[in-house]
């Protein structure tokens, strides 16, 4: 009888505890953030109840993933989108509908930088011309897609150091207006080890006007990384890359007031906030 009671009475204990237990966190999706330059986490439907579903933000594909039973997508909201109402593109089998999702407005702090090199700031015509040729490249490289069953959201913070220019900022070089701050600088000394976020593989190289020393990892369905003001590269295009591995070192070239590791992340096209996808504890 005793054991009969025991066994009778574990499950109706082990059902209290579980009630106890608070819910579980969203382990492998980035942090939402519904504003320009954030991230849209769009819940999509039950994983039991349909196959992967096909998403679409315009023309731009969008990473579709699961968590805890539940399909989501993760949409990059680049920051020059407008505040308001949007809709996504969803397929699912045979079936096509819309999904909706508000995009709210967001200031952006101004971020002034000297540079004693005045000829990254007034280009010369040559200059100009190849900034503009490597801009166009690096267009068609953030909109790169490839298919994969699978992609890890959950970065490491690709060097270690000091979190400093942050995402979005309105930069001002010697007193002249320039793009926002399209990334995350990590403040280290040149030589720092850089790392890969995630797994993926290196979809291209090269060393730009601006950038510099740059490499890009493609993580699949979108979701690329970017490494500039390298002082080395230590992987080659095509190479699949596990995360955590060595990519190169820090340095300061292309367009940089000193050595540092600027991070950047593009999802469905758009570059986004970097600390999107990394843990509170590693923001320092």
């Amino acid at each position: 009888m005793r054991a009969l009671a025991a066994t009778t009475l574990l499950p109706r204990f082990l059902g209290l505890l579980m009630l106890a237990l608070p819910p579980l966190a969203h382990a492998s999706l980035p942090q939402s953030s519904n504003v320009p330059g954030g991230i849209a986490v769009v819940p999509l439907g039950s994983t039991a109840a349909a196959d992967r579903p096909q998403t679409w933000l315009g023309n731009q594909p969008v990473l579709v993933t699961a968590d805890h039973d539940q399909w989501y997508a993760v949409v990059g909201l680049p920051l020059d989108m407008k505040p308001g109402p949007h809709e996504l593109s969803v397929k699912i089998g045979s079936e096509t509908k819309v999904e909706s999702f508000v995009v709210s407005p967001k200031d952006y702090p101004e971020q002034h930088v000297t540079l004693k090199d005045k000829s990254k700031v007034d280009l010369s015509a040559a200059d100009l011309a190849r900034a503009e040729r490597e801009i166009s490249t690096i267009k068609e490289l953030k909109r790169h897609w490839r298919t994969a069953t699978d992609t890890d959201l959950a970065f490491i913070v690709p060097a270690e150091g000091n979190l400093a220019g942050r995402f979005g900022v309105r930069r001002f070089f010697n007193g002249e207006p320039r793009s926002p701050h399209a990334g995350l600088d990590v403040a280290v000394a040149s030589g720092t080890p850089v790392k890969a976020s995630a797994q993926g593989q290196v979809l291209a190289i090269g060393d730009y006007f601006f950038n510099g020393k740059t490499i890009f990892v493609d993580h699949g369905n979108g979701l690329i990384t970017m490494y500039c003001h390298l002082a080395r590269i230590d992987v080659r295009a095509g190479e699949t890359v596990g995360k955590g591995q060595l990519l190169g070192l820090s340095g300061k070239t292309g367009r940089a007031s000193g050595p540092h590791l600027h991070w950047s992340v593009v999802l469905n096209g758009a570059m986004v906030d970097p600390e999107l996808f990394i843990p509170a504890t590693a923001r320092q």
